[in-house]
């Protein structure tokens, strides 16, 4: 389950960079950056929860 929703919170925030570049160009900036401010949190997101914490870190590298 934890894999289907990074992989949709990633889909996602590069439809909101497209959208963003569609919105551009049609004239309305503050619409745009609000969406690549969004896309960014998202990618951020999914980078915090991906990388692995301190025990994670330990445990692995006691295995080796």
């Amino acid at each position: 389950m934890f894999e289907i929703l990074i992989s949709v919170l990633m889909l996602a925030g590069i439809v909101l960079i497209g959208g963003a570049v569609v919105v551009f160009r049609g004239g309305d900036r503050r619409r745009a950056l609000l969406m690549v401010i969004a896309a960014l949190v998202m990618f951020a997101n999914v980078t915090i929860w991906t990388l692995p914490s301190p025990e994670q870190a330990t445990t692995t590298k006691g295995a080796e």
